[in-house]
């Protein structure tokens, strides 16, 4: 029997780099794989369908299921999985100092339903008890203008948001027309090194530290989606896909560990391996729905405050029936 052939839209990491590349096969499948910006996969994987299987935006992942989304199913594969208190870009000698200050600000955000954007907004509210509806928030592109939402939203009362199509949030935070910038990207002056700008939280990872083992929560940034017409003539691509990347994720932390030669360009990376492993666990990215379930339900928790989840989720909900549990021996 010939293989299945479908295309497969994801970004370049080295963590599912022996799968797109055929170094690994998925039982069955012959993929195509299409290395694509996140932004150009998302946008036409979204709006076009392009593609057979694709990387995708959690949060717009989980506001489409919660609204009877047919167009997809997905498989509990993380392929960006990102801390994002180093996110929050101020200006230097504006009026936000501290985290206290957020109350009241201005935050420019690139889109409301952006995944980031979800995680650091329940941080605002859950660990610096900041209510979403004490802000304003002001939507547009981060460098370029005319940047709009995605998903259809059903903002919670209260919240006052404006998106605006003439202005970047880089420009609006330069000319001070707001006080804060929330993005995923970081806006072209930061970038730059423009000393006008600078971020909110400089000791980010000590504070992403603290409230991972507070917490358990690893933000989850983005998820592998996969047509609906696909799934449906042939469920077991589902977990045949799942155990590839799988496969493929363990020999990139192989690489990572390995001191004999130099695997990526950077020194002591097997040590700072090894350093961040004694914080996240033997396996820092872990697939699947059990050792993501404090991620999993935090972010469905926020999703629901903040008006992008229409009904209540569980984990289970996300992901087809064949990939939520393994068989064991």
């Amino acid at each position: 029997m010939s293989k299945l052939e479908l295309t497969l839209a994801l970004g370049d990491y080295d963590h599912t780099r022996d799968l797109a590349a055929g170094v690994i096969r998925a039982d069955g499948i012959e993929l195509t794989h299409l290395k694509l910006s996140i932004e150009e996969t998302f946008f036409r994987f979204l709006r076009f369908r392009e593609f057979d299987v694709s990387e995708m935006s959690f949060a717009k992942f989980v506001t489409m299921t919660a609204q009877g989304n047919a167009f997809f199913v997905g498989i509990p594969v993380f392929p960006s999985r990102v801390f994002r208190l180093s996110s929050f870009y101020v200006r230097s000698e504006g009026r936000v100092r501290s985290a206290a200050d957020l109350a009241g600000a201005r935050i420019g955000i690139p889109e409301w339903g952006q995944t980031a954007s979800v995680y650091t907004r329940g941080y605002m509210e859950h660990e610096l008890g900041i209510p979403l509806d004490r802000v304003e928030w002001l939507q547009a592109g981060v460098n370029q203008p005319g940047r709009v939402e995605k998903v259809k939203l059903d903002l919670p009362p209260g919240i006052r948001y404006t998106a605006v199509a003439d202005a970047s949030l880089d420009q609006m935070l330069l000319d001070g027309r707001i006080d804060v910038a929330l993005s995923a990207r970081p806006p072209r002056s930061f970038a730059a090194g423009d000393a006008r700008v600078r971020r909110l939280f400089p000791d980010f990872q000590a504070r992403e530290e603290a409230h991972y083992r507070k917490t358990g929560i690893f933000p989850i940034m983005h998820v592998i989606a996969i047509r609906s017409d696909i799934y449906a003539e042939n469920p077991w691509v589902a977990m045949n896909l799942l155990k590839a990347f799988d496969e493929a994720k363990g020999r990139s932390l192989a690489r990572l560990a390995d001191i004999t030669a130099s695997h990526a360009p950077l020194p002591w990376i097997g040590d700072f391996a090894t350093k961040m492993q004694a914080i996240v666990g033997a396996d820092p990215f872990p697939y699947g729905i059990e050792p993501n379930r404090p991620t999993l339900e935090a972010f469905l928790q926020y999703a629901r405050e903040q008006g992008l989840c229409a009904r209540p989720l569980t984990p289970e909900d996300l992901f087809v029936p064949e990939v939520r549990s393994r068989y064991r021996i």
